[in-house]
């Protein structure tokens, strides 16, 4: 008779049939490319402004030297180099990246070439770099402008120093006396490469956003320090504020209803949206931004941040409604005074209840709440104003920043690192 004998099959095959072996010991875990930085372009403006460009129109052989600083680390980076807005080519001679204390620049590469050449409109994403970075560490970008070319890719309040050195000056020290600007150009994204899931949040708004009032050059803007609570979970925060920017109509930059989807909802990983947006649609009407314009008309707004909501969850993106601070008295004795009145006041008031009360958003962050005078609510207090009684200064981006609750964020249950 015959004996029926037991199978005899390797443990990793028994395993692997039980769904209880891992990935074979050769195989690479997956990698993402997560978008760690962001500078919104802006349309630029022409002469008959009320502000200045801050920066040439036309650049020619000339090397720009921008810093920034990421929201997340990884092994390897990119780079997303903008000719949007561009009426000219752009012509990139060289172009390298460093650590900003490190002593050693590597050069960035499009398709294996030292340059590249982006017609008008067009964004160009660079080779991968190996420079590893950590989330909060400050980057040195040099692009070398050989010919001609118009102002594009454009951001008006970097809220860091760009150089504009002579000649190729690519990996070069700044000697220190060369022309700068507050402006950026040509340079709109930083990738890193990550074992990390991608996860994204996104603030878009105003100059508030932007960080005008901020110390340049040390990441005090509320994202940068919303930032620095997410990173230690692996989330990036991306800044796609636009000093000047309106919900309704375009002003320093397309209307936030133009740009949501660009600007906010594109980035992979995208978890949620902070929109903080309308004290332009309210304050610019009958003074020096938009002095024949008429007021703003709340139902319109309100109109315009559901729409917004709609996008965002379109998309699968928690979308997050923040109040209005307060600017009685903002830009009061410089040329640009006219962008408060009681009315105005009134229709800050009317929105805010109405980002309170209606229950448009997954979550309200109460950034009048926070910024408010108690003794003047329709005032900044002096300990977070800028000196403008319009944009906070480094403590009140701090504490608006600190504000955000980040179940709520979120929408999960969330434990922060100990700092």
């Amino acid at each position: 008779m015959h004996t029926l004998q037991p199978l005899r099959f390797p443990l990793a095959a028994l395993l692997l049939a039980a769904g209880l072996a891992g990935a074979p010991a050769s195989a690479a875990p997956p990698r993402h490319w997560q978008t760690a930085w962001i500078s919104p372009s802006q349309p630029v403006w022409d002469d008959g402004f009320v502000l200045p460009l801050g920066m040439p129109r036309s650049l020619h052989d000339v090397t720009l030297r921008q810093a920034l600083a990421t929201s997340v680390g990884g092994e390897r980076l990119r780079l997303r180099v903008s000719n949007e807005g561009g009426r000219t080519p752009l012509r990139l001679g060289r172009a390298s990246i460093r650590i900003e204390q490190g002593p050693k620049s590597l050069p960035i590469t499009f398709e294996g070439a030292d340059s590249a050449v982006l017609p008008p409109g067009v964004a160009l994403l660079s080779d991968p770099v190996a420079l590893p970075t950590t989330a909060g560490q400050r980057l040195v970008v040099d692009l070398y402008l050989p010919q001609p070319v118009s102002l594009a890719g454009f951001h008006w309040d970097a809220r860091d120093t760009t150089w504009l050195l002579r000649g190729d000056a690519t990996g070069r020290p700044t000697q220190g006396d060369e022309p700068s600007t507050t402006t950026r150009a040509f340079l709109s994204e930083l990738l890193v490469e990550t074992a990390l899931p991608t996860a994204a949040v996104v603030t878009i708004g105003d100059s508030i956003t932007d960080g005008n009032g901020a110390t340049p050059g040390r990441d005090q803007r509320w994202p940068d320090h919303l930032g620095r609570r997410l990173a230690p979970r692996g989330i990036a925060v991306l800044n796609a504020g636009i000093s000047g920017n309106r919900l309704l109509h375009d002003g320093m930059g397309a209307s936030a209803l133009a740009r949501f989807e660009r600007d906010a909802l594109r980035h992979p990983g995208v978890r949620a949206v902070i929109v903080l947006l309308g004290t332009n649609d309210i304050g610019w009407p009958g003074g020096p931004f938009a002095p024949h314009e008429p007021a703003a008309h709340v139902p319109q707004l309100t109109t315009a941040l559901r729409q917004l909501v709609a996008q965002g969850h379109a998309r699968g993106v928690r979308v997050i409604g923040a109040t209005l601070p307060p600017f009685k008295d903002a830009l009061k004795g410089t040329p640009l005074e006219g962008h408060f009145s009681p009315a105005k006041e009134a229709a800050r008031q009317a929105l805010n209840t109405w980002i309170r009360e209606s229950a448009a958003f997954d979550a309200v962050v109460d950034m009048d709440a926070v910024l408010r005078d108690p003794q003047d609510p329709a005032r900044l207090r002096a300990e977070f104003d800028s000196g403008d009684h319009l944009h906070p200064n480094d403590a009140g981006y701090r504490a608006m920043a600190a504000a955000v609750d980040l179940q709520a964020l979120l929408g999960t249950r969330v434990r922060e690192a100990v700092r």
